[in-house]
């Protein structure tokens, strides 16, 4: 389901990064936040894909996806 989204100890102590580089889904999920566009974005990290930034989004929305319970 998140083929690219990657979580090692080793790199930045197990945060959720884009293929076990040292790109945090949380950069990119809030530079699209704050208005980048994917452009931008490819041209800051060139060794991202475009696949990477919809995964990244994809991951957050599924992270966000809160159940609410009623006592």
């Amino acid at each position: 389901m998140f083929d690219r989204i990657t979580f090692d100890p080793n790199v930045l102590g197990g945060r959720a990064c884009l293929r076990g580089m040292r790109i945090p889904v949380s950069v990119i999920v809030g530079q699209i936040a704050h208005g980048a566009a994917q452009a931008e974005i490819l041209q800051d990290y060139p060794d991202l894909e475009p696949e990477d930034i919809r995964q990244a989004l994809e991951y957050a929305a599924w992270l966000a996806q809160e159940e609410v319970h009623v006592p």
